[in-house]
């Protein structure tokens, strides 16, 4: 049986945690710097990968479904410049 995409997610987020928490006993153990940075470089990957789902999940759900029955239970009804501005502004936080 799969999981649900909020089951994933959070699965994903949980693992991110350990990952975070990976990094705070690697320098506590003054673990060599190049491990650590690597570490650090898995993290920013999965927060990348996570932001992506998010965002494609929000585009399909709120953006697309707007009006719909797909439409996510939390999206905010806004008109469709409203949308997009949202997301020109969700975009350009995620790029950063």
């Amino acid at each position: 049986m799969s999981q649900s995409p909020k089951n994933k997610m959070t699965t994903r987020v949980k693992r991110i945690a350990g990952q975070v928490a990976g990094i705070e006993r690697m320098l506590e153990e003054k673990r060599y710097c190049v491990d650590i940075l690597n570490q650090i470089s898995a993290v920013r990957s999965a927060l990348d990968a996570l932001g992506v789902e998010l965002l494609t999940r929000h585009l399909e759900n709120c953006v697309l479904g707007q009006g719909t029955d797909s439409q996510h239970e939390s999206a905010k009804p806004m008109s469709q410049q409203a949308l997009l501005d949202e997301v020109k502004t969700a975009l350009s936080r995620f790029l950063r």
